[in-house]
């Protein structure tokens, strides 16, 4: 199965997640690529959308390759890839300086996408957290991390696309994970899109101000 674009893999993931319509529900996107996603799903539950600032640690010669993950607030939290981590030899201060580039990232988006706009409640209200797939699953686990301490009643990780290896793990994490296509192969997840284009920071602004509006 390949979707046409990230659009409809949102659709097709709001069928399945219909039963939190009407209830206690925040969609949480991981941006860039999981808010076109995130608007559809949204949209179809009528629920408030936002934001998971959360940034890969991607191995230096190869940053791609997630050795691990960060998400932003007022304790980051970290997620290390220990494989990675000792095939790639990388040590601790190495990881450290990696880590500490991609806050200041995570720092410049929220300036960007919030302008001011504190970030939505979550305590004790369902958090559904939706990326566009998941390859490694550093990042997404990251946000599980992160979100844990904002006290969520709930917490369900919703992707169109992921291994099976990689559900397997955010189910030790989450409450729930969604995940439509499990390919024993994955590969790339641009391959299950026929439209895979990158989103830039304005795309992303504008689609959060139409949800809003």
């Amino acid at each position: 199965m390949r979707f046409s674009d990230r659009s409809e893999a949102g659709k097709e993931l709001a069928k399945v997640l219909d039963a939190y319509r009407g209830q206690e529900a925040v969609v949480l996107a991981l941006p860039r690529g999981g808010v076109p996603v995130a608007v559809e799903i949204a949209h179809q539950l009528g629920a408030p959308l936002d934001l998971l600032l959360v940034r890969k640690i991607g191995v230096p010669w190869q940053p791609e390759l997630a050795m691990g993950a960060v998400i932003d607030g007022s304790r980051p939290a970290v997620v290390r890839n220990e494989e990675t981590i000792r095939l790639a030899g990388i040590s601790d201060a190495e990881f450290d300086a990696i880590c500490q580039r991609e806050l200041a990232e995570i720092e410049r988006r929220r300036r960007r996408y919030f302008a001011g706009r504190a970030p939505l409640e979550i305590a004790g209200r369902i958090a559904i957290v939706v990326d566009d797939g998941i390859a490694t699953g550093a990042t997404i686990r990251a946000a599980v991390a992160g979100l844990k301490a904002r006290m969520p009643a709930k917490i369900v990780v919703a992707v169109p696309i992921a291994s099976p290896s990689a559900i397997a793990e955010l189910e030790k994490e989450a409450d729930e994970v969604v995940c439509p296509i499990q390919p024993r192969m994955l590969g790339a997840i641009g391959y299950f899109y026929r439209d895979f284009e990158q989103l830039t920071d304005e795309e992303v602004i504008g689609l959060l101000a139409t949800h809003r509006a």
